[in-house]
């Protein structure tokens, strides 16, 4: 039943959200709510306030006194994605907005010695990492966006990729989570395989407090990941790309839900961890010597490798230039640092943002003039490499797969144009954050560069897997408006990442517009990994998978550049 229309008014609405989570916790100053309604890169817009809960119960709560009071609830984590799909688009809802952020909630479950794990919504995949090593074992990412704090709970709602390629996207089909009715009533759906009380608070109170026993365990033949992708990859004929946002086979539930179900626990699977990898550099100026490898790794060997990593010229001398500080904060503090390092930066930001006589970017350009100062963080076989060769390839193997890979390189990649060496377990390091320290490095040269440069544009896409013409020419047109180009992604899987600094004015959406048409002729599909926030427009399938778990359209509305109406109505109604 929804709340009369006098308990509506903002205010009494607060006085109860505070009494549920405590004054502490519901943020309604734009100085307070700033760090949770701007996106990471992209995205931001007004809320009737934030609120964070300190347990599940809170957390359930919120969400049922949210949808009586006929509230758009937002749920977001470590506020940690590129695409805006967390965060408020703009302010043209048609009911307040209720942003919940749940980086509080964490806690985890380790099942059967950490073969499985049961994350709350606060888990980041870094705590996840390095708990599981202790057993031996790894979760889905252990690096990119764990180094950032995102959490796992994110990383399953959007399908995230990740670098490597056995385990494909994030997924599972295990989860604990509310849905809003059609009838507007919050229910909770309990698919976690761990059986809980009928009782929404005794169930989630249970849960976070582990009080549950083995027998209570239920092991139902739900898959805890994509066990059908190392397959679905090895299909270099196939004209489908092998992994993107919009794919219906990983669509389920909390996975690829893109935050229109309030998800309060997942269950996923561990891995094995590889020991004693050895990573080769390879560099060629013949992209079709890469293809050939790339088909060669996928379909010849009963395993596959680690992982495999593509670096243009342009974006490793891009990722040298601005990603240096990157790199050496990773080597030295170490990845448990970086979160809380990042979450600062931030926080400076914002900070700095409302004295308007202070330059723009000012943080990053400090941190860039700090890193110019800083010691060569790049090999010098890498560096030798940068001046011979166009593109760029770190490949990691299992100790296994090695001798094998390294023949396989020494017949085909003894050629002119091309070379390869086997690196030191330092060099393989340092090769891998260099790769990692690309995917920013085009928004510390546009910050830097502010009053010089035009707007940016980034794109990850998903080719087709039998695409040999994988390295991208542009119309002379299109490329006249491009400043610099970033190629660098996760190439085995052939998924792309592309950032354009371009110009200054020109329009990055006439531009992105253009190239997502030069996309869609080439097979394409996009987004690969980051989920369509408010950047990507959905198709009609997946509006319809929204619609079934979300039929009020009350949670995180407008995603994929769909309605913002109650009851999905049109815009012009």
């Amino acid at each position: 039943m929804r709340l009369t229309e006098p308990t509506l008014h903002a205010d009494r609405l607060l006085v109860l959200l505070r009494q549920i989570v405590g004054t502490p916790h519901v943020l309604v100053a734009p100085h307070a709510t700033a760090p949770y309604t701007k996106g990471f890169r992209f995205g931001s817009g007004k809320v009737r306030a934030v609120i964070r809960p300190r347990t599940l119960v809170e957390f359930w709560r919120v969400a049922e006194l949210c949808v009586a009071a006929d509230q758009i609830m937002i749920v977001q984590a470590a506020n940690t994605g590129l695409t805006g799909g967390s965060t408020p688009d703009g302010d043209a809802y048609d009911r307040p907005v209720i942003l919940i952020n749940t980086r509080r909630l964490r806690g985890m479950h380790l099942i059967d010695g950490g073969r499985q794990v049961i994350c709350l919504p606060g888990t980041t995949l870094h705590k996840l990492e390095t708990t599981l090593a202790r057993y031996g074992r790894e979760p889905h990412s252990v690096i990119g966006s764990s180094c950032i704090g995102a959490s796992v709970l994110g990383g399953i709602s959007n399908n995230s990729g990740g670098a490597l390629v056995q385990r494909g996207p994030a997924y599972t089909e295990m989860a604990l989570y509310g849905r809003v009715t059609a009838e507007g009533r919050l229910e909770l759906v309990n698919h976690l395989g761990v059986k809980l009380d009928a009782d929404p608070i005794k169930a989630l109170a249970r849960l976070e407090s582990g009080a549950f026993t083995r027998d209570e365990i239920e092991w139902t033949g739900r898959k805890g990941h994509d066990d059908g992708y190392i397959a679905h990859v090895r299909d270099v004929e196939a004209q489908t790309p092998g992994r993107f946002n919009q794919d219906e086979r990983r669509l389920f539930e909390a996975s690829g839900c893109a935050g229109k179900l309030i998800v309060f626990a997942v269950r996923v699977d561990s891995f094995p961890a590889e020991l004693d990898s050895r990573v080769f550099y390879i560099g060629t100026n013949c992209t079709d010597k890469l293809e050939d490898l790339r088909r060669h790794l996928l379909t010849a060997y009963d395993t596959l490798p680690i992982a495999g990593e593509y670096m243009h010229r342009n974006a490793f001398r891009i990722a040298e230039a601005y990603g240096r500080d990157t790199v050496a904060l990773i080597r030295y503090a170490g990845t448990r640092n970086i979160p809380r390092l990042f979450a600062a930066k931030a926080w400076l930001d914002d900070w700095l943002g409302q004295w308007k006589w202070l330059p723009a970017h000012l943080t990053d350009k400090v941190m860039q003039k700090l890193g110019r100062v800083l010691p060569q963080q790049i090999p010098e076989r890498m560096l030798a490499f940068e001046a011979r060769f166009e593109h760029h390839l770190m490949l990691r193997v299992s100790a296994d797969l090695a001798a094998k890979v390294e023949a396989h390189l020494r017949d085909t990649f003894a050629t002119e144009g091309t070379d390869w060496f086997a690196c030191t377990p330092d060099e393989g390091k340092r090769a891998f954050l260099h790769r990692f320290a690309a995917a920013g490095a085009a928004l510390r040269y546009r910050a830097v560069h502010d009053h010089k440069v035009g707007e940016i544009v980034a794109l990850d896409v998903a080719l087709r897997r039998n695409d040999r013409e994988w390295s991208e020419t542009l119309p002379a047109a299109l490329d006249a408006r491009i400043l610099e180009k970033l190629y660098y992604g996760h190439f085995l899987c052939h998924v792309m990442h592309q950032d354009y600094v371009l110009k200054p004015g020109e329009s990055a959406e006439a531009t992105e517009h253009e190239m997502l048409t030069q996309l869609d002729q080439r097979g394409a599909r996009y987004p690969a990994e980051h989920n369509l926030g408010h950047l990507y427009e959905g198709d009609d399938a997946l509006f319809a998978h929204y619609r079934d778990l979300d039929p009020c359209n009350c949670l995180n509305p407008g995603i994929g550049r769909s309605t913002k109406k109650r009851n999905w109505k049109a815009e012009s109604i």
